[in-house]
């Protein structure tokens, strides 16, 4: 079972530090942004590079390294949305009152350039990777980008959480798109739906004519998908999910308050 466990506990450990660390950098004060932006580019490239070279190596090496360029090239998107660098063309908050049709575009607008750039970068690991031996970094980027789809669906129809203490003070006004609801219809279609994925996947692993690579591979995008679900159920359970980031997280400053675009307008 090794040959499970250690794939699955090393997902486990990269998620949550990786998660962390992009909330401790955007909890620093903004004039640091330039050099975390920056820094965070550069190694983005260098994973979409070593994507591409990782991609006809059919290796448990070649599994991890795929996997974790997948997730390096993931958090240069996530850390240019949550500075603000990247979102959208509307950076004020839905007016109160607004129709539910009116509050979905204008939630389109706030993350429109953020989501195209996903697109973009989505489709070119696919074509660079296609007819390779090697899909653990596309499979997880996949997963990232439809299950975090997924959340800001259910964020927008209504959920229990809406852990807006993970916005930072420039992305206060996105809060104005999300509705406080037990729960949506949604919900249970994506969990129940990613949940038959996930165990397809694990049954793939576990396979007797699944290679060793194919084996770990499979485990760390399965793993990244269960994580996902998790992330989910948090989304409506009565559990605080900042417990486990609190140390990246600060309390906002006096200069974080002034540079908050415009008071919170929340849809109920």
């Amino acid at each position: 079972m090794l040959e499970i466990a250690i794939p699955a506990l090393f997902a486990v450990f990269v998620w949550w530090f990786s998660t962390g660390l992009i909330l401790l950098l955007d909890n620093l004060p903004r004039t640091t942004f330039r050099w975390s932006l920056l820094i965070s580019s550069l190694i983005g490239a260098a994973a979409l590079v070593g994507l591409v070279g990782s991609a006809p190596v059919d290796t448990v090496g070649g599994a991890y390294c795929g996997f974790a360029c997948a997730l390096l090239v993931w958090g240069w998107h996530e850390l240019s949305f949550l500075t603000g660098w990247i979102t959208g063309p509307r950076r004020r908050a839905s007016p109160p009152g607004a129709s539910h049709w009116l509050r979905f575009v204008h939630a389109v607008q706030a993350i429109l350039w953020h989501e195209l750039a996903i697109i973009v970068i989505g489709l070119a690991i696919v074509a660079l990777t296609w007819g390779e031996p090697n899909q653990v970094g596309t499979w997880t980027f996949l997963v990232l980008w439809i299950m975090r789809t997924s959340a800001k669906l259910n964020l927008y129809l209504g959920v229990r959480n809406l852990s807006e203490e993970f916005l930072p003070p420039h992305l206060k006004y996105m809060a104005s798109f999300f509705r406080k609801r037990p729960m949506n219809l949604l919900f249970p279609v994506s969990v129940t739906a990613s949940t038959a994925v996930a165990v397809l996947m694990v049954q793939a692993a576990l396979a007797p004519w699944a290679s060793d690579a194919e084996t770990v591979g499979l485990t760390l995008a399965a793993t990244m998908l269960g994580l996902a679900i998790l992330e989910h159920w948090l989304l409506v359970l009565p559990i605080p999910a900042t417990a486990l980031w609190r140390w990246a997280m600060r309390q906002p400053g006096p200069e974080d308050a002034t540079s908050a675009q415009e008071p919170l307008a929340h849809a109920r």
